[in-house]
């Protein structure tokens, strides 16, 4: 018989998610928080928005955290390495020099 260790991720006393690991749940769960933490942020703000609209919006933005920091100026963007110029220093890495040759 087999046993299997199951994580589930519970809002407002429903079953919103099942996981096989906890690091997942634990990101999911904490995505979810964002999202009612921008759900309320919304509510107060000063133009109306649908609840289904609302909710989408907040998911939406929690789910894309790291690009919304980065528009709010709140994170820098991670600095992309060329792969012409990544495989070059691969390259010369791997090279034995005339030194190490002889």
């Amino acid at each position: 018989m087999a046993v299997e260790s199951r994580f589930v991720v519970i809002r407002h006393g429903v079953e919103a998610k099942t996981f096989m690991d906890k690091k997942s749940a634990d990101e999911y769960d904490k995505m979810l928080d964002m999202a009612d933490n921008l759900a309320e942020v919304f509510a107060n703000a000063p133009l109306e928005l649908s609840d289904a609209i609302n909710e989408e919006l907040s998911i939406y933005l929690a789910q894309h955290r790291e690009e919304v920091l980065i528009a709010l100026l709140a994170k820098k963007p991670a600095k992309k390495v060329k792969p012409a110029a990544k495989r070059a220093a691969k390259n010369t890495a791997e090279e034995p020099t005339l030194s190490e040759a002889s």
